[in-house]
C-alpha cells in the first residue's frame, strides 16, 4: 500500500512557502525570560499596546500574503503570552510536524493547543521530542537531507539536539549539532537562511568550525555584527523565489540582502523584536515547495 505524504513538510528553509502558522498576540507582553527583553525592559522600554502589537503583527501577515503564503491563524491562549512565536512549539520537516518540548515554564502549556490545532488539519505528528528539551528556533533545514540543531544548553539541551538529530540521521540526512551560549536564546539569533546557498550570520559569536562547514556545504555568509543580531537582524524568513522577510529595523542588513539580488519585505516587527523573536520566530512554516 502506497503511504500518503504528509498533509504539511517542510524539507528546506528557503522552498517556496505555502503555507504558515501564526498566532494572533492578543495576549502577548513581554517577560523577563531572556536576555534580550531583559535589556528591553532594564532600558525602561514601555509595555507594548495591544493595537500597536495588533497592527504590527498585521504587517507580517501582509507581507506573507504579498509573497503569495496561506496564512494559517492559531487562536491564543490567555495564560500563554509568547505562543505568538509560532516557530518553537512545533517544528515540520519532510515527514510532517515535530511536536518539541519547550524549556520555560511559562511556554511549556503551547503543546497543548498545537496538537489540537494539527489533529484539526488532519495533520499527523511524524515525531514528538520526549528526552531534555527542544526547541523550534534551534532547528535549521538548510536543504533536503542538511541540518543543523543549535544546543546551547537552555532552550534546546543536547539530549533533545542528538535524539532529533537521530531521527534525520535515520533518513540518511547529515546533521550538526552545534554548541553556542545560551545568552543568544536560539541559534535563529545568530544565523537563518536567506536563499539557496546564501545565510545571515554574526560571525563574531559562531564557532569558526562551524562557518567551515557552511562553506564546505557551498554556504556563503552575510556577516550580521553583534549589536544587530541582538536586535534579531538574523532572525529573518525566507520566503522562496528570490524574497525574504526581515524587519523593518534591520537596516544594514536589508541592504546587504538587497544587494544579492533578493528583495527584501520588510514589516516593522520592533514591539516583538524588543522580546525577543523576529520574523523567523514569529512564523512556523507548514508546507514549501521541495
Amino acid at each position: 500500500m502506497t503511504e500518503l505524504p504528509p498533509r504539511f513538510r517542510v524539507a528546506s528553509e528557503t522552498g517556496r512557502l505555502r503555507e504558515v502558522l501564526l498566532c494572533p498576540p492578543d495576549h502577548y507582553r513581554w517577560i523577563p525570560t531572556n536576555s534580550i527583553v531583559r535589556r528591553t525592559l532594564a532600558e525602561g522600554a514601555q509595555a507594548p499596546a495591544p493595537h500597536h502589537l495588533a497592527a504590527q503583527h498585521g504587517e507580517l501577515v501582509d507581507a506573507l500574503r504579498q509573497a503569495g503564503v496561506t496564512v494559517h491563524l492559531i487562536r491564543p491562549e490567555p495564560h500563554l503570552p509568547y505562543m505568538a512565536y509560532t516557530r518553537d512549539s512545533v517544528v515540520v520537516t519532510h515527514r510532517g510536524p515535530v511536536l518539541c518540548q519547550l524549556e520555560r515554564p511559562q511556554r511549556r502549556g503551547e503543546y497543548a493547543p498545537l496538537l489540537d490545532w494539527h489533529g484539526e488539519q488532519g495533520s499527523a505528528f511524524w515525531r514528538k521530542s520526549s528526552v531534555g528539551t527542544l526547541e523550534g528556533g534551534d532547528i535549521h533545514i538548510i536543504r533536503n537531507g542538511l541540518a543543523v540543531i543549535g544546543a546551547s544548553g537552555g532552550r534546546t539541551d543536547e539530549a533533545g539536539a542528538a535524539q532529533f538529530a537521530d531521527w534525520l540521521r535515520g533518513e540518511g540526512w547529515e546533521v550538526r549539532v552545534e554548541p553556542f551560549d545560551e545568552h543568544f536564546l536560539h541559534l535563529d539569533v545568530l544565523f537563518c537562511m536567506a536563499a539557496p546557498g546564501l545565510a545571515v550570520a554574526c560571525e563574531d559569536v559562531l564557532d569558526p568550525g562551524f562557518l567551515a562547514w557552511l562553506r564546505v556545504h557551498g554556504i556563503r555568509t552575510i556577516p550580521v555584527p553583534y549589536r544587530d543580531a541582538m536586535a534579531l537582524g538574523c532572525n529573518i524568513l525566507a520566503v522562496g523565489g528570490d524574497r525574504v522577510i526581515s524587519a523593518r529595523g534591520s537596516a544594514g542588513v536589508n541592504a546587504a540582502l538587497r544587494a544579492e539580488g533578493l528583495e527584501v519585505l520588510d514589516p516593522a516587527l520592533s514591539l516583538f523584536t524588543q522580546g525577543g523573536g523576529g520574523p523567523h520566530c514569529l512564523t512556523c512554516p507548514l508546507l514549501r515547495d521541495d
